[in-house]
């Protein structure tokens, strides 16, 4: 559904045949009477409500909300105004009427129960059925028994600000197809669910569909893009938008981050930029592996490598000692816990091991100035201009000068340095190949958009990386996590720690012949614990 349909506040007007689980006729009488849970003592009632007011107050909401006595049921709630506005216009805006409500049996304080209703529009109307719940709580005030209001008492979809909208769609339909013209849906691709409605908001119009007809939520939440299909009324016609996507690698990709809490992947092509899969798992809905703004830990290394060959500093083969710890600029830098110091090392160790101080130790070796690292990210890697143009929203990752401290975290990774996915598997796909390619999840030629550019690497400096992600990925702290692929593999591992948490971010990234990929697990530990394994799924899969 497009932003041209017209916007209205989420509410309801409800028919309701209230039975079972104890709601009889003196809750009914309570409800059409506005008792509502009241009390006859002088007093405020305290403490938990019991079995009665959780049956006689949700009875009532449920009565006056049936009856399309939105001011009614509104004060049921401890939130009547907010309550009034969403109930009031749920059957203007929404359309929706003729509504049955089915409670269940409370457990404790929360009520569950089903809904069935009818949603028409000029002439066509199609069944509704979902499942919410609601908590009646305490009045804080008044020590009434009340239903805590949330928008998703009227839907469980709903979040705070959201609306439901029924009309003809601004955007028509889509189907999403893969590289190879297979059919990709949020059915069999959970994780794709905000892509698609992304896409369709971005690309209905130009995929050559008609609109249909919808009941959808609005989202107010700018972080989610396009709206989310409840019902479809008539279903228009959708038209074919072909995207860079691979089914295979797309469903390899979501069951590997459904092992881990807060997890994201992007898998693409270095040798074209195109996106072979994008998933997520996480409770927010957020499309984190292309928006994501983060610490990438040391997987930044391949960038901070790349500068101190690229600026002279060292090379592959050449020194980069690995200290117990590094100071810079009065700040204490360590490594990871049981790192054995190698004064000896050289770049290709150091990076293998994922040794912090050795990066921090080089990074004020002449010429680097404070502007090094932004300027390598931006001239050699496309990052951070803000012109990435992937086909949905993205963000093309941050390495800001910076001065002090910050200047020697921003080198492994931590400090003001962000990133996400997709920034960290276009920086592996630059590394190996040393051409920047622009990732992009739906061709260019589609809409005349001009994709980003940078210079790429020197031969010299891809070659050394390409081989110290190599000797990484066989022999170094990625080494586990790869074990079992054939063929040209290479990896960088890395954590992020973040301010409050007890446990950092896991990252990892490689790559798999022509395919990169990279995932970070927020939370998740060491790079090769959880990132690790989800990479190594993605690749195999490529191959």
């Amino acid at each position: 559904m497009g932003k041209g349909v017209k916007a209205a506040v989420v509410g309801g007007v409800f028919a309701v045949m209230v039975g079972g689980a104890g709601y009889g006729a003196y809750t009914i009488v309570s409800a059409l009477s506005g008792d509502g849970g009241g009390s006859s003592a002088s007093a405020p009632k305290t403490g938990t409500p019991d079995r009665e007011e959780v049956a006689e107050t949700s009875g009532a909401f449920f009565a006056a909300w049936e009856k399309g006595r939105a001011t009614q049921a509104a004060a049921q709630t401890n939130n009547a105004q907010a309550a009034e506005a969403l109930l009031s216009a749920f059957g203007e805006e929404a359309r929706i009427s003729q509504v049955r409500v089915t409670p269940g049996r409370a457990s404790g304080t929360t009520v569950p129960f089903r809904v069935e209703a009818k949603v028409s529009h000029e002439g066509r109307s199609k069944q509704l059925r979902y499942a919410s719940e609601l908590t009646v709580v305490r009045g804080k005030t008044t020590g009434r028994a009340l239903v805590d209001w949330q928008p998703s008492v009227v839907h469980p979809q709903l979040k705070k600000g959201d609306t439901l909208v029924t009309e003809e769609s601004a955007e028509p339909p889509i189907r999403a197809v893969d590289r190879d013209g297979k059919e990709l849906s949020r059915e069999r691709y959970p994780s794709l669910g905000p892509v698609l409605d992304t896409l369709r908001e971005r690309y209905g119009a130009e995929a050559g569909g008609k609109p249909g007809v919808e009941l959808v939520i609005r989202h107010a939440d700018p972080a989610v893009s396009g709206d989310t299909p409840l019902l479809t009324l008539a279903g228009g016609e959708p038209g074919v938008l072909r995207t860079t996507l691979s089914a295979g690698v797309q469903a390899a990709a979501e069951k590997a981050v459904q092992r881990y809490a807060e997890s994201s992947v992007v898998a693409l092509k270095p040798s074209t930029g195109e996106v072979l899969a994008v998933a997520n798992h996480r409770e927010d809905g957020f499309n984190a592996a292309f928006q994501g703004k983060v610490a990438p830990g040391s997987t930044m290394k391949i960038i901070t490598a790349a500068m101190l060959i690229d600026n002279g500093v060292t090379s592959m083969n050449g020194p980069a000692p690995c200290p117990d710890t590094a100071t810079w600029q009065s700040q204490t830098f360590k490594n990871l816990t049981g790192m054995q110091p190698d004064e000896k090392a050289t770049l290709a160790d150091s990076f293998l091991r994922s040794c912090n101080t050795a990066f921090i130790k080089l990074i004020d070796e002449k010429p680097l100035t404070d502007a090094s690292l932004q300027q390598e990210a931006e001239r050699r890697f496309g990052l951070g201009r803000g012109d990435w143009k992937t086909g949905i929203a993205s963000f093309d990752g941050s390495v800001p000068a910076v001065s002090g401290p910050d200047r020697a975290a921003g080198a492994i990774g931590q400090g003001q340095v962000q990133m996400n996915p997709l920034n960290m598997a276009s920086v592996t796909a630059t590394a190996v190949t040393g051409a920047f390619r622009q990732p992009y999840l739906v061709s260019p030629e589609l809409d005349d958009r001009q994709l980003a550019r940078a210079e790429g690497l020197p031969a010299g400096t891809a070659a050394q990386l390409k081989q110290m992600m190599r000797l990484t990925a066989t022999q170094g702290t990625a080494a586990r996590a790869m074990s079992g692929l054939s063929g040209d593999i290479g990896a960088k591992t890395g954590s992020a720690e973040v301010a409050g948490n007890a446990t950092a971010d896991s990252w990892f990234t490689g790559f798999r012949g022509d395919l990169a990929a990279a995932a970070m697990v927020q939370q998740g530990g060491h790079g090769g614990d959880a990132a690790g394994p989800i990479v190594a799924a993605v690749l195999r899969a490529g191959g």
